[in-house]
């Protein structure tokens, strides 16, 4: 997939940022006290960090909070004038976009609900053409790299050119530890359909737990994404939505600071000419498991063959664990992860049953009958 987006670059919105690019404060607005504290606990480590809170929040079920609403944007002005942070909310509706524009809000985000209705995207994004304003969209909740890419096409089309996405990680069977399963490799393959796009990633969501913000966060740098979402609030233990992983200003501080901030770049002509050749005996070795992929589905395919002759059934299960079995006892005297050797060896068994399942289908040629055709 290819993403054509006319974006500025991100120093050029932000250029007294330093990276990470910051993104801090409550899930929720709550009250003007909550709200100042925060902000003025953030402004005091991240002077020019950006300052979030929802005012709208789109709750599964009814009767659950959902936001203060329009008073909220009111407190957002006061943030602004007593601590000079940026205001940063999320919109879902053309409503919430034009009341954000006149209260002066900095930046709007699109919330993962939102960015999986096309209608709601373009809503937006028509209440946004002719204004100048740094907009993020989340990606949606499922993981759907498609409409992911589309939401920020409608954004862009409408003339905004300050866009970046957030990964917030997505709703999945298993999440594994995880509140929302990262799922990088659907971050990685739209920053690499567009690498101009600034990708955020949100530690708050993703992780669920301030626990696990600190791994998440790093693994976002060492990932080469540019900036953090914070879910920040002066005391979470009464926050009246997600309370169980936002974190304190001090605590903040800590996650941020610890963070190992890894250059992209090569400078070193001799560690560039080091990485290279390395980089050459991977593509040698790479081309020999290609080869050897090749000859197993091969094997593979004829196995098919001897099973469609005998009917005999595709699956073996008992094969199939032994196998497993025997590669993770392989793959750990190898020193190789199980989970990696796992999620390897499902990948060609699928491939396996595929070419199996082709060739058991495939209509054979009627043998002639003695005398027939001449």
């Amino acid at each position: 997939m290819k993403l054509d987006l006319d974006i500025l670059p991100l120093k050029e919105w932000f250029p007294k940022n330093n990276k990470p690019l910051l993104i801090a404060g409550p899930c929720s607005a709550e009250s003007e006290e909550q709200m100042l504290a925060t902000a003025k606990g953030i402004a005091t480590f991240f002077p020019n960090s950006i300052f979030r809170a929802g005012l709208w929040k789109p709750r599964t079920r009814p009767n659950t909070f959902e936001g203060i609403g329009d008073v909220g944007l009111e407190w957002m002005k006061l943030v602004k004038q007593q601590t000079g942070l940026l205001t940063a909310t999320e919109v879902a509706t053309a409503d919430h976009v034009e009341k954000c524009l006149k209260a002066g809000i900095d930046i709007l985000w699109i919330g993962a609900r939102t960015t999986v209705n096309p209608f709601s995207v373009q809503e937006i994004a028509d209440a946004l053409k002719g204004v100048d304003i740094p907009l993020f969209v989340k990606n949606p909740i499922y993981p759907d790299l498609q409409l992911w890419a589309g939401a920020l096409e409608r954004i862009n089309n409408a003339g905004i050119k300050k866009i970046a996405a957030i990964h917030r990680g997505f709703n999945s069977y298993d999440n594994g530890p995880f509140r929302n399963s990262p799922k990088w490799e659907l971050a990685i393959d739209l920053k690499a359909a567009c690498p101009d796009l600034p990708m955020i990633c949100d530690p708050s969501h993703i992780g669920g737990t301030p626990d696990l913000i600190p791994y998440i966060a790093q693994k976002a740098m060492d990932l080469e994404m540019d900036g953090l979402m914070i879910e920040t609030h002066i005391n979470p233990g009464v926050a009246l939505s997600d309370a169980k992983q936002q974190v304190r200003p001090a605590e903040l501080k800590v996650i941020i600071d610890d963070l190992k901030i890894r250059s992209a770049s090569i400078e070193s002509r001799e560690l560039q000419t080091k990485l290279d050749e390395l980089r050459s005996i991977i593509g040698k070795l790479d081309k020999d498991l290609l080869e050897l992929l090749a000859k197993r589905m091969a094997v593979s395919t004829e196995i098919g063959e001897y099973k469609r002759d005998n009917n005999i059934t595709i699956l073996q299960v008992f094969h199939w664990s032994k196998l497993i079995e025997s590669s993770i006892e392989t793959a750990n005297q190898l020193g190789l992860r199980e989970n990696f050797i796992k999620g390897v060896y499902q990948l060609i068994h699928d491939e396996s049953i595929f070419r199996q399942t082709d060739v058991m289908n495939k209509p054979q040629p009627k043998s002639l009958s003695e005398g027939e055709g001449l």
